[in-house]
């Protein structure tokens, strides 16, 4: 595949990845929420030996999962704040790129194959969750790695009001 290329909003810090997401994420937790300020994130997932950073160089914020208790460290542009990619302490060889920050957002391709929408018991009321993707109330695992069982819409779903 060509090489595909992002960075932040000023472009002082840019990268680029080399193969195909391994998976793809849409986090509807509120640790996303919040660090992104958007309904949910969507977080292809590389290994870290298919990234590259061209220039700059990312601050870091280091974060405590209320889940995990595992440190979740997000990578932002200490000049215009952009948040640029997570890492995490609970596994060291991949990175979850934020899906906007890459030149060609829609590059990569998500399916029922390698993509998952997790976190649903904490997403807005007005989220769709499209047919045919795994969607999980919370994590897709447990912290000792045993899987969940996911649901799977056969029709796009509304989450819905939960009061």
């Amino acid at each position: 595949m060509q090489a595909q290329q992002g960075g932040c909003l000023c472009g002082k810090v840019r990268f680029q990845v080399t193969r195909q997401p391994i998976r793809v994420s849409f986090c509807h937790c509120r640790f996303c929420q919040r660090a992104r300020g958007a309904a949910y994130a969507v977080e292809p997932i590389f290994n870290l030996t298919d990234y590259v950073q061209l220039s700059g160089s990312p601050k870091t914020y280091d974060h405590r999962s209320e889940g995990s208790g595992h440190i979740i460290r997000v990578h932002f542009c200490d000049n215009c704040g952009s948040g640029l990619h997570y890492s995490f302490d609970r596994w060291p060889d991949i990175i979850g790129i934020h899906a906007g920050v890459f030149d060609d957002p829609n590059w990569f391709e998500y399916t029922s194959d390698n993509a998952k929408h997790i976190f649903l018991d904490a997403a807005r009321h007005d989220t769709v969750i499209p047919a045919g993707i795994p969607a999980f109330a919370q994590h897709s695992a447990e912290n000792d790695g045993t899987p969940n069982k996911p649901t799977v819409y056969d029709a796009p779903h509304l989450i819905g009001r939960k009061d």
